[in-house]
C-alpha cells in the first residue's frame, strides 16, 4: 500500500484547522459577507459623486446613500464580530487537544528524548509555537478569506465600470504580489528555521541561567560572561540586524510600488477622457477605491510572514509528535511474582544527530552549512551497561555499587522501561517488561532519587501524586511514617502550603522526605532507592532509615549505594564497572576479596580519618 505523503507548509496548517471544519467554514463565510459589507460605504461614495457631478443630487437620494453606507458599515463590523466568535472558538478548542495531545505523547517516550533536548526547546513548542497556531486560525484564516473576498468584489466592480482602469490597478496588484512572493521565498523559510533555533538556544541558556544563578554569583559571573548565554544573545542580534539588511531594498521597493496605484490610474485616465461627467465620477472612484485593493496585498504581506512563522512553529510540533514512543504491549501478561531478573542485558545511549545538510548559526551571526551524506546514519552510541545478568529477589535487598559512570543508575531506570535494553531482556516475575502494560508496569515500582523533584504545588498533591485515591488520612500517616509530618504542620498552611508561597522552600533533607512519604503512600512492590537518606541530617536518618525499613518489607528492593555504610546488609551486592559486573555478594565475602569492592570499602572507611588542615 502507497504511503500517505504528509502534509507541509500551509496546507499542514489547514489540517490543523480542519480539526474543527465547520466552524472555520462559518467563520469564512461570515468574514467574506464581512469584507463585502466593508465595501458599500465605498459604493455609497461613488453613488454620491456621480449625483452631484451629473446635476441630479437630490437631498433625499443623498441621506438614502448616506443611510445605505451606515447599514454597510454596520453589517460589516457585526459580520466580522461573528466571525472571529467562530474562529477563535474553533482556535481554543484545537490548541487545548493539540497540548493535551502533545503532553500525553512526550510522556510516552523514553527518557532518551527529553536527555537529547533542552527544556527551553520544549517549554516553546508547547508555549509559543502552539500558542502561534491559535494567531492563525483565529485572526489569519479569516482574514485570508477576507482580503481575497475584497480584492475579488473590489476588481469585480472596477471591471463593471470600466475595463481599462481596472487593467491599470491590476498590473499594480500583480507586481506587488509578484515582489511579496520573493518575501515568502525559500530564502525567507531557512530565515525563519533559523529564527526559531536562535530563539530555542536562547530559551534553553535562560532556563540553565537561572537555575545556574547561584553558581553565577558565587563565581562573581554576569550574563555577558556567562558564555553560553551571552554566544547565544549575540548571535540572534547578529542574525536579526543580517535580516533586516537583506531585505531592506526589496522591503523599500515594495512600499514604494504598493503607493503608486494612483500614479497608475492618473495617466489613464487623462488618456481616457473626452469631457463626460459621468467617467469623471468613475475615474473619482478609481483614485480612491484603487488604494484600498493595494492595501489587503500589503496586509497579506504581513500574514505571510506570520504564517511562515507558525509553519515553522508546526514542524517543530510535528517533530516531537513524529518520535516514535516506548511500543505498548500487543498482550499485555501478568507478573507471578515480583523478582527482577536481567538476562545477558546490554544499552547503549543514542546520541543522534541528522546527517542531512544542516543549517545552523554560529556565535558571530554566520550561517554554517554541513553537508552529510545522504542516508547515512551518523548517530554515535553511548555503551552503558553490557551483558549484565543478575537476579533480584522479592523479599531482598539488591544494592548497586560502582565508581561514577559505571551503570547503577542506568540499571535501574531500565527496570521502568524509561529506556528499552538494546539486547538481552528484563524480567519482572518471569514476564519481560515488554509484554507488562505500561500504566501496569508503572505501577509495580516506586522511585526515591537523590535529586528530589516537587510540583509547584501544595505539600498535600506533592505527596498524593504517588496515589490519586489515597484520603487525607492516608497522606497523613505516609507523611509521618516519612518523618515529616511535623515541620509539614509548621508550615503557614500545613499540608495546603504551596511550595514557592509565602516564601516557602523546602530544605534538600526535607524534600527527599516528601519524596519518601509519596514511595510509602504508593507502596509499589519493587522499590528502588538512589541513596534515600543522602540530605538527611543525623538527628532524622535514623528514623528515616526505620520507615524505610517498614516500607522495604516484602518488597524487590534495588538500591544505588553512595554510601557504602547503608549498603552492609544488603542480601546482595553488584558491583559495576564501565558497564561490566565486576563482582557479586555480600558485604562481608565482597570486602575480604581482592577487588574493586574491597578497594572501594577501604577508601569509604580511610576517609573517616580524614579532617581539614590549616
Amino acid at each position: 500500500m502507497k504511503e500517505k505523503k504528509k502534509k507541509k507548509g500551509l496546507a499542514r496548517l489547514m489540517e490543523i484547522a480542519g480539526q474543527r471544519k465547520g466552524l472555520l467554514i462559518v467563520a469564512g463565510t461570515l468574514s467574506a459577507l464581512s469584507s463585502a459589507c466593508m465595501l458599500v460605504p465605498y459604493w455609497a461614495v461613488y453613488e454620491v459623486l456621480r449625483l452631484l457631478l451629473t446635476g441630479n443630487a437630490a437631498s433625499g437620494e443623498m441621506v438614502h446613500w448616506g443611510w445605505v453606507a451606515f447599514g454597510g458599515l454596520v453589517a460589516g463590523l457585526v459580520l466580522l464580530y461573528l466571525a472571529l466568535m467562530a474562529s477563535h472558538v474553533a482556535a481554543f478548542n484545537v490548541l487545548y487537544g493539540l497540548r493535551i495531545r502533545i503532553t500525553e505523547h512526550i510522556g510516552r517516550l523514553s527518557l532518551g528524548y527529553l536527555n537529547g533536548t533542552t527544556t527551553g526547546a520544549i517549554k516553546k513548542t508547547m508555549e509559543q509555537n502552539v500558542e502561534k497556531i491559535e494567531t492563525f486560525i483565529a485572526h489569519t484564516i479569516p482574514d485570508l478569506v477576507g482580503i481575497v473576498a475584497t480584492v475579488a468584489v473590489t476588481l469585480a466592480i472596477f471591471l463593471s465600470l470600466n475595463a481599462w482602469l481596472a487593467l491599470a490597478v491590476l498590473l499594480v496588484v500583480l507586481a506587488l504580489w509578484l515582489q511579496f512572493s520573493v518575501f515568502m521565498g525559500e530564502k525567507t523559510k531557512e530565515f525563519v528555521r533559523l529564527y526559531y533555533d536562535a530563539q530555542e538556544q536562547m530559551s534553553g541558556s535562560a532556563v540553565q541561567y537561572v537555575r545556574g544563578m547561584h553558581v553565577v554569583k558565587i563565581f562573581g559571573q554576569s550574563v555577558a560572561s556567562f558564555r553560553q548565554f551571552g554566544r547565544e544573545i549575540e548571535a540572534y542580534k547578529t542574525y536579526a540586524l543580517g535580516v533586516c539588511d537583506t531585505y531592506e531594498r526589496g522591503y523599500c521597493l515594495f512600499n514604494v510600488a504598493l503607493q503608486s496605484v494612483v500614479t497608475m490610474v492618473l495617466p489613464v485616465g487623462i488618456l481616457l477622457w473626452q469631457g463626460d461627467v459621468a467617467f469623471a465620477a468613475v475615474w473619482l472612484f478609481f483614485i480612491v477605491m484603487g488604494p484600498g485593493v493595494a492595501s489587503p496585498v500589503f496586509k497579506q504581506m504581513f500574514l505571510g510572514s506570520s504564517t511562515r512563522e507558525i509553519d515553522e512553529g508546526v514542524s517543530r510540533i510535528d517533530r516531537i509528535l513524529e518520535r516514535q514512543p516506548i511500543a505498548e504491549a500487543t498482550e499485555p501478561k501478568t507478573p507471578k511474582n515480583y523478582d527482577i531478573e536481567f538476562r545477558h542485558v546490554s544499552f547503549a545511549y543514542e546520541n543522534g544527530r541528522s546527517s542531512e545538510s544542516h543549517t545552523s548559526l554560529l556565535g558571530d551571526g554566520r550561517v554554517v552549512t554541513d553537508e552529510g551524506e545522504a542516508n547515512t546514519d551518523t548517530a554515535s552510541r553511548t555503551e552503558a551497561l553490557k551483558d549484565i545478568t543478575f537476579t533480584a529477589h522479592q523479599g531482598e535487598i539488591t544494592a548497586l555499587v560502582g565508581p561514577s559512570g559505571s551503570g547503577k543508575s542506568t540499571v535501574a531506570n531500565l527496570i521502568p522501561r524509561f529506556w528499552d535494553v538494546s539486547s538481552g531482556e528484563i524480567l519482572i516475575g518471569g514476564v519481560n517488561i515488554k509484554d507488562i502494560a505500561t500504566d501496569r508496569l508503572m505501577n509495580l515500582v516506586s522511585f526515591v532519587f537523590q535529586d528530589s523533584f516537587l510540583f509547584y504545588d501544595t505539600i498535600y498533591e506533592n505527596i498524593a501524586v504517588g496515589q490519586k485515591s489515597a484520603t487525607k488520612d492516608d497522606v497523613e500517616r505516609a507523611a509521618r511514617a516519612a518523618q515529616c509530618h511535623d515541620f509539614i504542620m509548621s508550615l503557614p498552611n500545613g499540608y495546603d502550603t504551596r511550595i514557592g508561597d509565602w516564601g516557602v522552600y523546602l530544605s534538600g533533607g526535607e524534600a527527599q522526605r516528601i519524596c519518601v512519604a509519596r514511595a510509602i503512600l504508593k507502596n509499589a512492590p519493587i522499590l528502588v532507592l538512589d541513596e534515600a537518606t543522602a540530605f538527611a541530617d543525623p538527628e532524622n536518618e535514623y528514623k528515616m532509615q526505620q520507615a524505610l525499613a517498614e516500607l522495604m518489607k516484602s518488597k524487590t528492593v534495588i538500591v544505588i549505594a553512595h554510601r557504602m555504610q547503608s549498603i552492609i546488609s544488603a542480601n546482595q551486592i553488584i558491583v559495576l564497572r564501565d558497564g561490566r559486573i565486576e563482582q557479586q555478594g555480600q558485604h562481608i565475602t565482597l570486602s575480604t576479596t581482592e577487588g574493586l569492592y574491597k578497594d572501594m570499602w577501604k577508601a569509604y572507611t580511610s576517609a573517616f580519618n580524614w579532617q581539614l588542615n590549616n
